[in-house]
């Protein structure tokens, strides 16, 4: 097990920012572990689509991307605010989530109300799901813990919660994470053997 300063972290973290959308932004497709349309029920029983949004808010989102880092954003926020609304609130809580402003992001989250704090939430992952899925799993912590703050059973962000929580040495949080992951994911394929391997590791 490794464990990453979080110097480290939010500069990773910020590098991911300067990247391209990942298609599941613009597909409005569900978190799934491969190409299986699977969407993942929220706390109160609705179905979401974590990457759906309005055009202007992607939009807004796909311009700010480059200033998502923690030197630019609080700057570039007060040059170009989020469109007006619940959308923008789920993308500009996605970009502070991106600049490593997690604390922040949650902020803008708690003004929703509803399933669209749930929605935000799956925005929020939309749009830091690369990093995690590149394998840097440390990188995409915090952002993945809070997609789970609003999203309990987010199963994809409970693995890279997880996971991160391993990498860092946190058996208690990753134990969990990976066990809350496993009660909701029931696919026997390499995501519930890479969240058993971890909590045998754990175990001892």
């Amino acid at each position: 097990m490794r464990d990453k300063s979080s110097v480290i972290l939010v500069a990773v973290l910020a590098a991911f920012a300067l990247s391209g959308f990942s298609a599941v932004v613009f597909s409005g497709a569900g978190p799934t572990p491969d190409d299986r349309p699977t969407l993942v029920r929220s706390s109160s029983g609705s179905e979401n689509q974590p990457g759906a949004g309005n055009s202007t808010s992607r939009a807004w989102l796909a311009s700010m991307r480059p200033y998502c880092n923690p030197i630019d954003i609080v700057t570039r926020l007060v040059w170009s605010p989020a469109p007006e609304g619940a959308e923008g609130t789920m993308y500009e809580a996605a970009c502070l989530a991106l600049a490593g402003r997690t604390d922040d992001a949650r902020v803008r989250l708690l003004t929703l109300s509803g399933d669209d704090r749930t929605r935000g939430a799956g925005v929020v992952f939309a749009v830091g799901h690369p990093a995690a899925d590149a394998g840097d799993d440390v990188a995409a912590g915090p952002l993945m813990e809070l997609v789970v703050e609003f999203w309990p059973n987010h199963y994809m962000a409970l693995y890279h919660a997880g996971a991160a929580r391993f990498e860092a040495g946190d058996s208690a949080r990753a134990s969990e994470y990976l066990e809350r992951f496993l009660q909701e994911y029931t696919l026997e394929d390499g995501w519930r053997s890479n969240a058993r391997t971890m909590l045998l590791e754990i175990g001892g």
